[in-house]
């Protein structure tokens, strides 16, 4: 429980430490170890797809997210700007059911990373063929499948100054939007950790935290 109370509400390590009687090093292990076991709980992507398959789902919802962290000195740090959201932070990746509910949620990148490359690298297309489902997704991911007879990832229609887009796409746009509306309440339910409001850990621990949160 205070272990919990220290995920969900963001409260500190000593304020825990001193209301139970227990010295702050001993929280910092609980948590650590409560984070590790829950993490290696989170199923692989291939396992998490094939979860969906069985209980009779056709598609996926995909889409990315930036979890702000502290503005750390130092260049290295330049990564993690991203200039979509104005601020530091690591991106995911994440899956979800038809209903919103996370699946599988993907390792901490740059907040510079744009959801395409994420999704290259994880070979999120590849999983999904190989599970025989199809994903609903946002403009961000166009391009990441290009297959014409048999697309695998469905992101509705973008406007450029030279093409509007027509009635149908426009309708189509809507209908695609309405599908995908589930993937943010996934992702509203995940923030509700208040320790991922604003990431103090080290970068190459958040992957473990947000994992362990999801499960």
């Amino acid at each position: 429980m205070i272990v919990l109370a220290v995920l969900r509400h963001d409260q500190r390590l000593a304020d825990m430490a001193g209301g139970n009687n227990v010295s702050e090093s001993t929280v910092r292990r609980w948590r650590d170890e409560l984070i590790a076991l829950l993490a290696a709980q989170a199923p692989r992507l291939d396992r998490a797809l094939k979860k969906i398959v069985n209980q009779g789902g056709e598609v996926v919802l995909i889409d990315g997210t930036l979890i702000r962290t502290q503005r750390r000195t130092g260049s290295a740090d330049r990564r993690n700007y991203s200039g979509k959201h104005r601020t530091h932070g690591l991106h995911f990746l994440a899956l979800t059911d038809e209903n919103g509910r996370l699946i599988w949620i993907s390792a901490a990148r740059p907040g510079r990373t744009h959801d395409n490359t994420a999704a290259r690298h994880d070979h999120i297309l590849a999983h999904l063929r190989a599970a025989g489902l199809g994903a609903l997704a946002d403009i961000g991911f166009r391009g990441l499948d290009n297959s014409l007879l048999d697309p695998v990832i469905v992101t509705g229609y973008a406007a450029s100054r030279t093409h509007k887009l027509t009635p149908g796409q426009k309708e189509a746009n809507r209908v695609l939007a309405l599908g995908r509306a589930p993937v943010e309440h996934g992702f509203a339910h995940l923030k509700n950790w208040r320790i991922l409001t604003k990431l103090r850990t080290d970068p190459a621990r958040a992957t473990q935290l947000l994992r362990a949160c999801s499960s």
